[in-house]
């Protein structure tokens, strides 16, 4: 990678960071999982940064929330945050941010397939955020679906619209 992609690539990187950070600050609680903007930045990162920067960004933003910086939900932050209840869901961003950044690199970016990969990356975020919290809580499986997933699917589903929007009006500008 030349000189110069290299530094945009590293401030869109820092954008993200940021952004993903200022997304946890929207949040609305809803039991052990709140409702956040956290999730759709993350993938939005995996269209626009691509799998590696994806996963660099993912991985800044949690080393970041880890030593201190309150960047996770809530304003929150530190160790305790990956063994409660959400660090399923925190753990899950970079296998999905990398998954959603290789479907949308194979498929020309294109917005049908941003869209698939926004949608396989958010399966992914729920296939270890949940039985994470089942396994915190010793929940029963329906008790863990019926926290971790039932009252994201139509936000998500709108973030996920979103997010492909946005990927479509902000690829030209990059």
């Amino acid at each position: 990678m030349d000189h110069p992609n290299q530094l945009k690539m590293t401030v869109y990187t820092a954008l993200f960071v940021a952004l993903i950070a200022m997304g946890a600050f929207i949040a609305i609680p809803l039991g052990p999982v709140p409702i956040v903007l956290q999730n759709m930045l993350v993938l939005l990162a995996g269209i626009i940064l691509g799998p590696v920067w994806g996963v660099g960004c993912v991985g800044i933003y949690l080393l970041i929330g880890l030593v201190g910086l309150p960047v996770f939900a809530g304003g929150t932050s530190g160790i305790g945050k990956l063994f409660g209840p959400t660090g399923g869901y925190l753990i899950a961003y970079l296998p999905a941010v990398f998954v959603t950044g290789i479907i949308s690199n194979k498929f020309k970016k294109n917005i049908l397939f941003d869209t698939i990969a926004m949608i396989i990356g958010t399966l992914i975020i729920y296939a270890i955020g949940v039985p994470w919290l089942k396994m915190v809580f010793s929940l029963s499986w329906n008790k863990a679906l019926a926290v971790g997933i039932y009252p994201f699917l139509i936000g998500d589903g709108l973030k996920i619209a979103a997010a492909a929007f946005l990927a479509k009006k902000i690829r030209p500008l990059i």
